[in-house]
């Protein structure tokens, strides 16, 4: 197994920015679709996009793709796939489903009949009638049939990529590290710009801008599901790892604030910034955004303010939205890039976005609504 097909799953609406980082890592002919991008690459190519992308919710190894209108079909489908290229006697492969819109919808039964298959497979190959499954490999297949057709895939990643490692603490319904680093992709910010989150609770929009403008590897601190596999051979991540401190770039001088008015927020956001080791060059202080002082320079806002989504809340969110969108049109060299479920966000902030763009939060539909500021001189 030389080539293969890879998937990297993403949360809707994000689907054009990871196209963009697997374009920028060097794959083309890519077919995008709801959720996912799909593309050719080397089996060595595993590490490589594990590692460095950002916006990517997972990655998926693509085994078969084929139709089902019966479990017969799925059986011989199944059993059809070379697992012996990779799955040796005892390591593990547990099997999940999922199927919409097709004739055979039971889940509980098309994961029983993938593993029935795939032991038979196994059974045949390696002469034997008992699998312990007690290794340290982990295969996590996944069955996906959509309107009759199943795709048939491995998950590569292990622990989603979002956990990037350094996010040790964090807060009731943190903004996951992927959006965040999405957010940043579709401001106009760059390294030479002032970087600032007011509402910065853990610190993720702050630590992600610093990794982007360093150029760290999102997944450098991590570890994948891969690593164990006898596919890769053992030592290709820590050389991708190498090659990846290489290219990191320290020489740059930033300029990254993140305020709250939460003095617990801060902590944790200090924390997390310590464990990433770059405590000393992010500034975390506590305060209320209408207090902070701030030159009209240019500078870069991305963050998460609160919804308002609780009973009560709204009123006070309203508010703040109002004196933060008169505390930016005071400071009108800025960009501001901010996502909230208030459907009518434009008419406390004062100002109608330049664009907006439906993104998901967790579960949450939210609007991403960027107000442009003019470039700098």
């Amino acid at each position: 197994m030389k080539e293969v097909t890879l998937i990297a799953t993403c949360t809707f609406g994000l689907e054009a920015i990871v196209k963009r980082e697997i374009l920028k890592l060097g794959f083309d002919n890519l077919k995008v679709s709801d959720g996912k991008v799909e593309f050719l690459a080397q089996v060595s190519d595993i590490a490589k996009v594990n590692l460095w992308l950002r916006c990517a919710e997972r990655v998926l190894l693509k085994l078969s793709e084929f139709e089902v209108l019966s479990f017969e079909d799925l059986y011989q489908g199944i059993k059809s796939i070379r697992w012996e290229d990779f799955i040796l006697k005892n390591d593990k492969f547990p099997v999940n489903a999922n199927s919409v819109k097709s004739k055979i919808y039971s889940l509980s039964d098309i994961q029983k009949i993938t593993k029935r298959a795939i032991v038979d497979r196994l059974c045949d190959v390696f002469k034997i009638d008992w699998f312990e499954e007690n290794s340290s490999s982990v295969y996590s297949i996944e069955v996906s049939i959509l309107k009759n057709i199943a795709t048939v895939t491995v998950d590569t990643s292990g622990e989603a990529l979002h956990k990037r490692g350094y996010r040790k603490r964090a807060l009731n319904a943190p903004i996951k590290e992927t959006l965040a680093a999405a957010m940043i992709s579709l401001s106009f910010w760059d390294n030479t710009r002032v970087f600032y989150d007011p509402f910065c609770g853990s610190g993720t929009f702050c630590l992600e801008a610093y990794m982007i403008a360093r150029n760290i590897a999102p997944g450098i601190m991590r570890h994948f599901a891969f690593e164990n596999w006898n596919l890769l051979k053992s030592d290709v991540l820590e050389d991708e790892k190498k090659k990846a401190r290489f290219l990191i770039d320290y020489d740059k001088d930033l300029k990254i604030l993140g305020s709250d008015i939460d003095r617990k927020s801060i902590l944790v956001a200090r924390d997390n910034a310590d464990i990433l080791g770059v405590e000393d060059e992010i500034s975390f202080f506590i305060k209320d955004v209408r207090d902070v002082d701030l030159e009209n320079n240019y500078g870069v806002v991305v963050t998460n303010p609160p919804y308002g989504e609780r009973l009560g809340e709204r009123v006070e969110v309203e508010n703040l939205y109002r004196d933060f969108g008169k505390k930016f049109r005071d400071l009108d060299t800025w960009s501001i890039y901010l996502i909230t479920s208030m459907k009518d966000f434009e008419k406390f902030y004062g100002k109608k976005a330049d664009r907006r763009r439906k993104l998901f939060n967790g579960g949450i539909e939210t609007q991403f609504y960027q107000f442009y500021g003019p470039k700098p001189k």
